[in-house]
């Protein structure tokens, strides 16, 4: 018996060098990107839909939001970004919004858990159809915090 469900991206990380996308509507990007679960008895797939703008990645994307980390320690490289705090995929709630996991290029001190900040950096697609995660922020720069 298949069933399908489609979701929202969980992990917004996006796809490469493409054009710019601007802060101001960097979310509303992010949550185009359309996942579908297909479960057979005996195959499991995650298929991921994504914006045309998305298709090519984007170089020198920008986004702003609060900084959900990944691992304890005084420097971070990887953690989430949300762009709402009550939407963090971490909290509990399965109707969280859109997450992005990001690398940055260098490490970080200071990145606390709903630390505002903007980050510019080349997001990749992730095309793994065993994974929810759609896209990931790669070599980012903070721009501001």
């Amino acid at each position: 018996m298949k069933s399908t469900a489609s979701f929202l991206a969980l992990a917004a990380p996006f796809a490469v060098f493409a054009t710019s996308a601007f802060a101001d509507d960097a979310w509303d990007l992010l949550a185009q990107v359309e996942i579908e679960e297909v479960m057979t008895e005996t195959t499991y797939e995650v298929r991921k839909s994504f914006p045309e703008k998305l298709e090519a990645g984007i170089s020198d994307f920008a986004i702003t939001g609060y900084v959900v980390p990944l691992t304890d320690g005084p420097e971070a490289r990887e953690f989430i970004l949300v762009s709402d705090m009550g939407f963090c995929p971490f909290c509990g709630s399965p109707e969280h919004g859109t997450s992005l996991q990001v690398e940055l290029a260098d490490a970080t001190a200071g990145l606390e858990e709903g630390t505002r900040i903007t980050l510019q950096g080349n997001l990749e697609a992730i095309t793994d159809p065993e994974t929810f995660q759609s896209v990931i922020m790669k070599n980012a720069k903070l721009v501001q915090s």
